[in-house]
């Protein structure tokens, strides 16, 4: 049986930033720079608010802010309520089939800013946390959506453990404790997406991983095996009920996933499913100039996992129509994107947009695409007009701000600004992306400037 836990407590507790390529770096950035946009942008949203109001201030100064109100809160609290808002709008990127940024970086942030961690530190506690995700789950020949698990609570857990035991320093047995704890906290359900609690899973996430460490820390124990154990993380939660423990490669260190899978930046505020088909029917819409009474029929073929998480056929709300191949492309047809404005019950109640849902048609394959996305080999859309021709997308393999087609640093700092001056102004806006565009060189996490400055122009 292999010694998963050891050996990935080992790769973490030893991990250095000059083990990490430019391209992992540059992924590793590219996360906490795009999760920080969102994470401001979500922050006023009422699920936030909810849980915000649920946690009290904290009088500590080794505690955390409350991105972007400023409000002290204890690390681990700050991480909750700093996750929630990361992830509640949909908008933070993917990777390893869930979205790893979402519980990093509010984790890194909140631990980092109580331990006045620097940049550096806080690119290495990325790297590390993926690194575990990534090697834990290429031993997983299922995906976890099948199963109704939500990745990103479930992975997210041990990764943002790791990052936190790197952002303490842990050695590497006090790291497999942390990482081992985690395992036990991990949950999250694919059946709550389109709902507040989605969004939870991530804060959730986020506060487990602060809080495994710092009990490992104070010498809190789990069990040293945990991960490879007949009964317990892989095997618990494998989706296959073949989890390859036994002759399966663990290579992490060596084979930097990070550099390889890297970070899909999402253009749009919906499931991740949706994003090839709303490629390919803006696509279509702007080449043939589509209004909605030219089309009778959208067809969208995808992939058999894709359609399971996007559950919503007839969304009501904006936090279903997040879920919904039958909205996006209504959005995509109707309003020509798929917007933060269109993500709002006012749009989704339109009854020209509820009327359009009817023209959508999904086929599906259980063909899935190598790599780390549970996805079909390709998204294919196509429009049957009133005349009765049909328009057809070339196939769509990758999304636009995917790693394989990722957006320039104009068009990154474009998204990240469309969602801080939600909240700041123009001005500090740009200022933290400077920050966060050089975090290798930031000093210090607390120098970042995460809270709004209604005085700046």
């Amino acid at each position: 049986m292999l010694d998963i836990t050891r050996q990935t407590a080992n790769f973490v507790a030893g991990l250095k930033l000059s083990d990490l390529s430019g391209r992992c770096r540059e992924a590793a950035r590219t996360g906490i720079i795009d999760c920080v946009g969102v994470m401001i942008a979500g922050a006023a949203e009422q699920p936030v608010r909810i849980v915000s109001a649920m946690v009290a201030a904290s009088t500590q100064n080794d505690g955390a802010p409350e991105v972007p109100s400023g409000r002290n809160l204890a690390a681990p609290d700050a991480a909750l309520v700093n996750g929630v808002a990361a992830h509640v709008l949909d908008y933070d990127d993917v990777a390893l089939a869930g979205h790893p940024s979402t519980v990093l970086v509010p984790a890194i942030l909140a631990e980092g800013w109580s331990l006045d961690s620097s940049g550096a530190d806080a690119l290495a506690a990325y790297a590390a946390g993926y690194e575990v995700w990534a090697q834990v789950i290429a031993l997983e020949p299922g995906h976890l959506h099948e199963r109704g698990f939500h990745p990103t609570a479930v992975m997210g857990a041990l990764a943002t453990a790791a990052a936190c035991a790197r952002l303490r320093n842990l050695d590497s047995t006090k790291t497999a404790h942390a990482i081992a704890i985690a395992a036990s906290l991990a949950s999250g359900l694919v059946a709550n997406f389109g709902t507040m609690t989605k969004s939870l899973h991530a804060g959730r996430t986020a506060q487990s991983g602060v809080l495994a460490a710092r009990l490992a820390d104070q010498g809190f124990t789990a069990s040293l095996d945990v991960l490879e154990h007949q009964t317990g993380f892989l095997r618990a939660h494998s989706p296959s009920g073949m989890p390859d423990i036994e002759n399966g490669t663990i290579d992490i260190g060596r084979n930097w996933r990070l550099a390889d899978l890297g970070i899909n930046v999402k253009r749009y505020p919906t499931c991740y499913a949706t994003h090839r088909s709303i490629d390919a029917m803006i696509g279509l819409v702007n080449a043939h100039k589509l209004k909605p009474d030219d089309v009778r029929e959208i067809r969208v073929h995808t992939g058999v996992t894709q359609r399971l998480m996007l559950r919503n056929t007839n969304p009501q709300t904006g936090l279903e129509a997040k879920f919904s191949m039958e909205f996006a492309m209504t959005a995509a047809l109707i309003a020509g994107r798929v917007g933060l404005s269109e993500l709002t019950d006012e749009f989704v109640s339109r009854p020209d947009v509820g009327a359009t849902f009817a023209k959508v048609r999904c086929t599906t394959t259980d063909e899935i695409m190598p790599g780390d996305q549970p996805f079909a080999p390709a998204d294919r859309v196509s429009v049957v007009l009133t005349s009765g021709e049909v328009l057809e997308h070339a196939p769509v393999v990758h999304a636009k701000g995917s790693w394989q087609r990722p957006l320039s640093r104009d068009e990154l700092q474009d998204k990240f600004m469309e969602c801080a001056t939600r909240v700041f102004k123009q001005g500090q806006a740009a200022a933290l992306f400077e920050q966060l565009w050089n975090i290798e060189d930031l000093g210090s996490i607390r120098s970042l400037r995460l809270t709004n400055d209604r005085g700046d122009a």
